[in-house]
């Protein structure tokens, strides 16, 4: 793994602290986002909205999975041919209006939606690790419910929520959550390694999204 790879992370599990519980799907101007992205990134936005009044409070499988499907409808590509920049970390609403983004851009969206939905943050983590087949790093999610031992891998590479022994493709690296760090080679358990208590920078990510900044892409997707 890279050292730009080990230092996004933890940057990554810096602002999830500190991020749900702002209001992730923050009003955007329905003009000004047609412009960027066309009416079709709009529409994903608006039934992202929809998507998330219907979830609330309803069974944590049934948002496991809609939340899952929602995301995977997008394209699935690298930033440089989305923003034309090697490594961009879009917003939620950047990558729906886009319509496209990186193994990193599902799983923050699927992850913050999931937190802003009040699934627990202790059942959740982000995991880097190596999609064996692409044999390149790649992100996922995982949710593990109480007194469990095998969390359920939510992927874009596979549609279908499996549970963590059956993803032998994946190859752990570490997790993170809002609350902690982890290094582990197993999609369960691991070594903690630190904590978020005291932690107060913003990040970039942060800063663009607060100021309502949306990246023009390099062509609107449908």
């Amino acid at each position: 793994m890279t050292h730009r790879r080990w230092w996004k992370g933890l940057v990554v599990w810096l602002w999830l602290s500190l991020l749900v519980g702002a209001g992730l799907a923050q009003a955007v101007d329905a003009r000004r986002f047609i412009e960027i992205y066309g009416s079709g990134g709009w529409t994903r936005v608006q039934q992202w909205h929809q998507l998330m009044n219907r979830l609330e409070g309803v069974p944590v499988r049934r948002q496991l999975r809609e939340v899952n499907d929602f995301f995977n409808r997008l394209r699935f590509t690298d930033d440089i041919s989305v923003w034309g920049r090697k490594d961009y970390w879009a917003t939620p609403q950047e990558f729906l209006g886009a319509g496209a983004g990186d193994c990193d851009d599902f799983a923050m969206a699927k992850y913050l939606t999931l937190r802003e939905l009040d699934v627990p943050e202790s059942s959740l983590r982000l995991h880097y690790v190596k999609a064996l087949r692409l044999n390149q790093f790649h992100m996922v999610v995982t949710y593990q419910a109480a007194n469990t031992r095998n969390p359920d891998v939510l992927d874009n590479l596979n549609s279908s929520i499996l549970p963590a022994s059956e993803r032998t493709d994946l190859l752990p690296i570490y997790s993170f959550n809002g609350s902690a760090l982890w290094m582990s080679k197993r999609l369960e358990g691991g070594e903690r390694i630190s904590d978020s208590r005291g932690l107060s920078s913003l990040t970039d990510w942060q800063k663009r999204r607060a100021d309502g900044v949306l990246r023009v892409p390099l062509r609107k997707r449908p």
